[in-house]
């Protein structure tokens, strides 16, 4: 008998996390602009931020992306590219800030107004609530904070940002 890579791996118990599902379609043109991180996991390249900015600009064949940090009153700043999967109508986008590495971005709940996002990846490491303001409703945490954890995010690792213009 032949077991394949995946069926070993569960008979040992490594599986991997099951597929995380996205928004039904994402309009790029809305979703262009600035967001406000106010909730996120904590990871190396945003350790020691208190508020970090995404600002999304869409091109003809990507869209640029502008990631600022505000680390101890100075601001830093990289600058990216994504580009939406085929077949995910925008929901799925590869991000590429260093050549050749590209990064998942799966937008995983967006409000109809596109003023709230909760954007994530398929290993559940990463994970960002954004909004267009700096500041959020309680509700609105409660609401994105319990879908994460519906769909396998750990939501106690959220740390919350504080934004001011």
């Amino acid at each position: 008998m032949r077991l394949s890579f995946l069926a070993l791996l569960a008979l040992i118990g490594c599986s991997s996390p099951a597929p995380l599902p996205v928004v039904d379609a994402v309009d790029l043109q809305r979703y262009a602009g600035r967001w406000y991180v106010w909730a996120r996991f904590d990871h190396s390249f945003e350790r020691g931020c208190s508020c970090s900015i995404a600002e999304y600009t869409v091109m003809p064949d990507h869209v640029k992306v502008l990631n600022l940090c505000n680390e101890g009153g100075s601001w830093r700043t990289i600058e990216g590219k994504a580009f939406p999967v085929e077949g995910s109508n925008n929901a799925k986008l590869k991000v590429q800030f260093f050549w050749p590495f590209k990064g998942d971005y799966y937008i995983i709940a967006l409000d109809s107004a596109y003023q709230h996002v909760l954007v994530g990846e398929p290993g559940r490491s990463y994970l960002w609530m954004m909004s267009r303001t700096p500041q959020v409703d309680e509700a609105v945490y409660e609401t994105l904070s319990a879908k994460a954890a519906e769909l396998g995010f750990d939501s106690k690792k959220l740390m919350r940002m504080k934004c001011a213009e």
